[in-house]
């Protein structure tokens, strides 16, 4: 585990804070402020320990040049009213204007920063560019796990240039990735679910060897069961790759992975809200229909199998949940997982941006043990890769001296 807050003496310290300032503007205005309510404990640490907090962060794709409409100065603004105090802006990140805010700062204040990726060298993450942004930090903490995954210089290289520490966030992003996949309590089973097996390959490759169950469900069930051979009508499959998902089965038979695929489904001739529907077994999909939704004696057999399960990790939503009713699936499995969660008979994870929207939905996503909204940073995770940003903290603690 990286060196977190506990390790760092911050008080009179220029405090670089990396953050994920990504958030849903429309019109203006910060439309989702999620993102900010987590970021906010590390942000309020650091101030009322005397630090003055340097906020860091990318916004969008400019591609290195400066886009008023990709300012993060209504996001600075929209932290301060999460905080419950003023946040002050800087009209770059780097060079003279970054300096003048940063001299004017006194202890507890809080600074953002203008958007990283107005310069071409965040993305490149150019020496150059790291060591400008090491200039105005003593300390820098990273609390953007959603981030992590990319080798930026705010996110990888300004870290081997300062001591560096783990944000809370960060801090708890790591635990419970850790207890959910790194040392868990066995047996694990993982949730794989999606639209496309290509998209989900690494992943799939990697849990095999890691989880004791792994339940497929999505669009990507359909490939798994067309290359055994059922006929699965009009559902969206990816016809060249029943090879693959025969494979990824062999290797988890010798590796003592359990995959449970769908015994029915849930099917209609077209994707449209509220149609004509019908639940069907494995091998009575009507030539002309698809199946949209895993269907309730798969729930079913699952749920049933909860007691079993001590850890669970979630990575996808069973079927197509935007469209009623192929959310019920999802909904009546993620009931029964945050009951479990909250009877203290299991440690629950999921992560991805589908998941979160699903779990949301469902109304269950404060009620599991962690929920990730990293989405890239998750799945590299989960797919056993390593991140450059959380590697960095511990390049980071040379400089510790």
């Amino acid at each position: 585990m990286s060196r977190n807050l506990d390790d760092a003496s911050v008080a009179g310290q220029r405090v670089l804070l990396r953050a994920d300032l990504n958030v849903p503007v429309q019109d203006g205005k910060v439309s989702d402020t999620t993102r900010l309510e987590r970021l906010a404990p590390t942000v309020k640490e650091l101030s009322d320990k005397g630090a003055r907090v340097i906020i860091l962060s990318h916004f969008d794709r400019p591609k290195g040049k400066r886009v008023d409409a990709m300012s993060l100065r209504p996001i600075a603004q929209a932290l301060g009213e999460v905080l419950g105090h003023k946040v002050g802006f800087a009209e770059d990140c780097i060079g003279p204007e970054a300096a003048r805010a940063i001299e004017a700062m006194t202890a507890g204040d809080v600074l953002v920063l203008e958007n990283t990726r107005f310069h071409a060298g965040e993305e490149e993450n150019d020496p150059a560019f790291s060591a400008e942004l090491a200039k105005l930090g003593d300390i820098y903490v990273n609390d953007a796990f959603s981030a992590a995954h990319r080798a930026h210089a705010s996110t990888e290289g300004i870290a081997k240039r300062l001591p560096a520490f783990a944000g809370r966030l960060m801090q708890a992003e790591l635990a419970a990735l850790e207890k959910a996949l790194g040392k868990p309590t066995r047996p694990v089973a993982a949730i794989v679910a999606g639209s496309k097996v290509s998209t989900k390959l690494d992943l799939l490759s990697n849990l095999v060897g890691k989880v004791d169950i792994l339940v497929i469900g999505g669009a990507m069930a359909n490939t798994f069961l067309a290359a055994q051979g059922h006929n699965v009508g009009i559902s969206l499959q990816e016809k060249d790759l029943h090879k693959t998902a025969l494979e990824i089965l062999d290797t988890a038979k010798h590796k003592g992975c359990e995959i449970v695929l769908p015994i029915d489904v849930v099917v209609a001739e077209k994707f449209a809200a509220n149609g004509p529907t019908q639940v069907v077994g494995i091998d009575a999909i009507p030539a002309n229909m698809m199946a949209l939704d895993v269907g309730p004696a798969t729930v079913a057999a699952f749920i049933k199998r909860l007691p079993e399960i001590k850890t669970i990790i979630w990575n996808g939503p069973l079927g197509a949940f935007e469209t009623k009713p192929f959310d019920a699936s999802t909904n009546e499995l993620a009931e029964a997982i945050a009951k479990a969660t909250e009877d203290g008979k299991i440690v629950s994870v999921g992560g991805g941006g589908d998941t979160v929207s699903a779990l949301k939905l469902a109304g269950v996503h404060d009620r599991l043990t962690y929920l990730s909204s990293a989405g890239g940073a998750f799945l590299e995770w989960m797919e056993g890769k390593i991140l450059p940003g959380v590697e960095a903290l511990s390049a980071g603690l040379s400089n510790l001296g």
